[in-house]
């Protein structure tokens, strides 16, 4: 070895002098290429003096291009030494985490741990199936953040409050997650606040990820993405399909400002009545209609609990689009296709005219006590007489003197 280095340095020496041939050059690169390393001090004077050649020889030169080549192997046999490889498990359990090794060689990603690139082509490296971790095999065991899949299991709701901020004071001037000393001003970290959490981060917590909030969107219907911390960041894509949000009851002055909204509620709950007749449908059952919602499945269990991707949907319009193609197949399947679902619709009780009436149908009514469908203009003006005549009784019940005055009142009223 020692031999070897001294060849070369005499080599790049006789390169910058006037007795520096082709020749020479091809006898250095020869043993370059026939050189093997077991010492990793030996093999980084080694790569220092094939970097001096690089820049000695010709620019662009075929000898200069194949000496770059001879480098990059010098440089991955010295990583293998420091990080030889061993016999190391397909699959670990950490901290909750399911750690499944990657056999991707050529995909470069970076280690949530150190903060640093992960070179597959030499490194091995695991990804937690359930949170989507990644790390070096070397960092395993420096791990102390638990799987966050197993907080959406266990919690499965949102921050509703926004960005809701508490100080670094608060925080001893600590990352909130791995207890780094940080500041504003940067020494010795810069200190990084999350959006989400409102919580302040080190740089190795926060990569400057952003996302959208959800406490934004149910409160300002804002969809701007802010910056967050890696956790963070991870708990919302994993918990952005969750129906989780009952929007009546967080917010429900928001139906009135967004009509999209407004539209989506009422296509809900046309699919809710359709549902009945899909249930008790063969054909309905052999097509498979109701696998059109999959994806949203709480679509067919109730008419009031959102996911985060319901309201980007709704805004993005793409919602709106989808629910109005899927109302109009189960309406084609009810109404048009079916002998057995047309039988299932109803003749107006009131007014026993006009063509079959459907529950969700635009122009319809559904009683809440007996469930029996109306023509909606005969159903409101029906109710309307109904509540004159209560009224009427039970202003009558108050006396003739006072009957006059306040029948004024109820007649305008109605």
């Amino acid at each position: 070895m020692k031999d070897l280095l001294v060849f070369v340095r005499v080599m790049s020496t006789r390169l910058t002098g006037e007795r520096s041939t082709a020749a020479l050059r091809g006898r250095i690169l020869q043993n370059m290429g026939s050189f093997v390393a077991s010492d990793v001090e030996q093999l980084k004077q080694a790569i220092a003096e094939c970097k001096r050649l690089i820049l000695e020889l010709p620019e662009h030169s075929e000898k200069q291009k194949d000496t770059v080549i001879k480098l990059i192997h010098l440089r991955l046999k010295l990583q293998e030494l420091k990080d030889p490889e061993e016999d190391e498990p397909n699959l670990q359990v950490l901290l909750e985490h399911r750690f499944s090794k990657e056999k991707s060689k050529s995909v470069k990603q970076m280690c949530d741990k150190c903060s640093t690139i992960i070179w597959g082509l030499i490194q091995t490296w695991y990804t937690c199936t359930g949170c989507y971790y990644r790390c070096h095999s070397k960092c395993m065991n420096l791990i102390n953040k638990p799987c966050v899949r197993s907080k959406v299991s266990h919690q499965s709701e949102y921050e509703l409050s926004i960005c809701p901020e508490v100080g670094l004071d608060k925080q001893d001037y600590r990352c909130a997650e791995c207890r780094t000393p940080i500041s504003l001003r940067g020494v010795p970290n810069e200190a990084r606040q999350c959006d989400y959490t409102g919580q302040y981060y080190c740089s190795s917590c926060h990569w400057n990820d952003t996302a959208i909030i959800p406490s934004r969107v149910i409160h300002n219907w804002e969809f701007e993405p802010r910056q967050v911390c890696r956790t963070s960041m991870r708990y919302l894509a994993l918990m952005i399909s969750r129906p989780v949000l009952k929007l009546k009851e967080i917010n429900p002055l928001l139906f009135n400002f967004v009509e999209e909204l407004v539209e989506i509620r009422k296509l809900r709950q046309d699919i809710l009545l359709m549902k009945p007749y899909f249930i008790t449908c063969k054909e309905a059952m052999e097509a498979r209609l109701l696998l059109h919602l999959q994806d949203r499945q709480h679509f067919v269990e109730n008419d009031d609990m959102y996911s985060l991707q319901d309201l980007i949907d709704t805004s993005s319009g793409r919602l709106s689009c989808s629910l109005t193609e899927i109302h109009t197949t189960f309406a084609k399947h009810i109404k048009l296709d079916c002998e057995k679902c047309q039988a299932k619709g109803f003749m107006c009780e009131l007014c026993k005219e006009g063509d079959i009436l459907f529950p969700f149908d635009n122009h319809t009514s559904v009683c809440h006590d007996c469930f029996a469908v109306f023509h909606r203009f005969v159903f409101e003006h029906i109710r309307y007489i109904a509540i004159y005549h209560l009224l009427y009784a039970l202003l009558w019940g108050l006396g003739r003197d006072r009957f006059s005055s306040l029948n004024f009142v109820v007649t305008i009223s109605y």
